[in-house]
Formats: structure tokens, sequence, C-alpha cells
């Protein structure tokens, strides 16, 4: 009668298919602990033919002799040529990363954004501190434009500035005007439209 995979010992690590874990199972059943050393090279030289692709990864005959001590359930009582993991390790959680979470006023922006008008309130007067703001000031367009696809007021955007910036940024709207993204974008879907008639 023949006997079905599903009816076999579930493999703890598939991958090396069920021969290799016949191997590791008949080297832990040798007496002479050479002779297991001898054995468990030889699996280590076929399970690592199995992934000749993953030679060059770091510490790669480390991650076999682990594995090797995996499928053998750390039974495997041989001198590794290495430090191998210990069982108490392997389902081991890494340590809780703790987040600094900052209030955002405005979450459209992000908190990159706030960082930006910082940097740009505390710079001195010049054409770089003007280019700086303006660059902020057409990218919260843009940002703006994303959750409000009907339009956004210049005036807007200037308020907002001003507010994040404690007033340290003041932009007139009679001087200074953003682009109107929504055009741009208009034109653009035109275009891909016409291209596509062609």
């Amino acid at each position: 009668m023949l006997e079905y995979n599903t009816q076999r010992e579930k493999l703890v690590l598939p991958e090396y298919g069920r021969n290799v874990q016949q191997m590791v199972d008949y080297c832990m059943t040798i007496p002479d602990r050479e002779e297991r050393t001898r054995c468990a090279h030889a699996i280590i030289g076929i399970m690592s033919n199995l992934f000749s692709n993953q030679r060059d990864l770091d510490d790669f005959n480390k991650m076999l002799w682990n594995q090797l001590a995996i499928m053998s359930d750390f039974k495997l009582d041989i001198d590794y040529p290495c430090e191998v993991i210990r069982p108490e390790n392997l389902y081991s959680k890494p340590e809780r990363v703790n987040y600094e979470l900052r209030p955002i006023k405005l979450r459209h922006y992000g908190k990159t954004l706030e960082n930006l008008i910082k940097i740009a309130s505390e710079m001195p007067e010049g054409e770089e501190r003007e280019q700086l703001v303006m660059m902020i000031a057409h990218h919260m367009k843009k940002l703006m434009l994303a959750v409000n696809k009907d339009g956004v007021e210049d005036e807007k955007i200037f308020k907002d500035l001003a507010h994040y910036s404690k007033g340290r940024i003041v932009l007139n709207p009679e001087t200074c005007k953003l682009r109107d993204f929504k055009e741009l974008t208009a034109q653009n879907s035109g275009s891909k439209k016409s291209k596509k008639r062609k």
C-alpha cells in the first residue's frame, strides 16, 4: 500500500525535502561522535548544493548549520564549526521599537513639511530663504489639491503658512502667485487622451 506524504511526519524545513530530513535522522543514530560529525559535514555539503544560488550571502554556512540543528530538533550532538542558534532564541520576538509620536497640526501637509517650514522661518532674510519659502508654498498647494480636487486658493496656503510659522513667514497674495496645479493636471490628462486617439 502506498504511503502518502500527508500520512508521514511533518517536515521541519520542507524546502530541503524528506531525503535530507532522513539523512539528519540517520546522523543522530550514529553512536561515534567523530563519525556523526563527518556525516553532518556531508549533509551540509548536500544542503549547500541545493541552494547554491545563495552561496554569496553573508553567513551562508552559519545559516546551514543553524538549519541542521533545527532539523535535528537541537538533539544532534556534534562538534559544530560555528555557534548555532539556541532553541529559546528560535521564536524570540524582537524588542519593541518605541516610535516618537508627535501631533501633526494639519495631517494632509505631514510632519516633514512642518519641519521644513520651521527651518525656513529660522533662516535669515535673503534670496535662499525666499526660494525655499516659495518651494514650500507650491508643495503645500499640491498636497492640498490631493485632498481638495475642486481647487485651492493661494490665500488659504498663505494663511496656513503664516499659521505654521507663527507669523514669521507672511506672503502677500497680490505680489505672490502660485502655480495652478489643477490646470496643469487637466492639460496632462488631455494630452494623454489625445495620444490615445492617435
